[in-house]
């Protein structure tokens, strides 16, 4: 789980979310699917938004992760209890730049190989991100494995990759106007 927002909501959210993936366990004697967790999130932020007394939720959520039978999801959750599946996605401080890029770049031969996911995230994010990759910090998941953390070398190789490749881009199109 990701979030943007208020931190203390959030640490309330996941200790809930942990009771309930332990009693749906415990009663269906299944692991719970990523849309039931979502769901169930989504609803208790859609409660408080409409109880008295209590103040709503001040966090937005991206739920990531794969179902018992391999499927990845990804689920956004937003504080009036609306929750939503995308392929890509981002939530936080110019969210919408990067779900602009993502929406533009992303396509299914990009999504078929890690290294394409991998470039594609830190494309996206170089995109709202000044000094390289200083500020990138980069996790990533696959089925049946714990979530990996990038180590920063790894993420300055694909930065370096990329900008190489713009450099490449920049140079074909300078030939192609120069050819006009």
């Amino acid at each position: 789980m990701a979030f943007a927002g208020l931190t203390a909501d959030a640490r309330i959210l996941i200790n809930r979310a942990r009771i309930e993936c332990q009693s749906h366990k415990l009663t269906v004697e299944d692991p719970v699917t990523l849309e039931y967790i979502t769901r169930y999130l989504a609803q208790l932020k859609q409660k408080y938004t409409q109880s008295n007394g209590r103040r709503p939720f001040g966090l937005s959520t991206l739920l990531v992760g794969f179902d018992y039978d391999g499927e990845p999801h990804l689920f956004q959750t937003d504080p009036s209890g609306t929750y939503h599946e995308w392929k890509a996605n981002a939530i936080g401080r110019s969210a919408k730049t990067v779900r602009e890029f993502l929406e533009k770049e992303y396509s299914d031969e990009v999504a078929s190989s890690d290294k394409g996911v991998i470039k594609l995230a830190i494309k996206a994010l170089l995109e709202v991100v000044q000094s390289g990759g200083k500020n990138v910090e980069l996790a990533y998941m696959k089925n049946n494995e714990p979530l990996t953390m990038m180590e920063p070398e790894e993420i300055e190789k694909y930065i370096t990759e990329i900008e190489k490749e713009k450099e490449e881009e920049a140079e074909k199109k300078k030939q192609k106007s120069a050819k006009k």
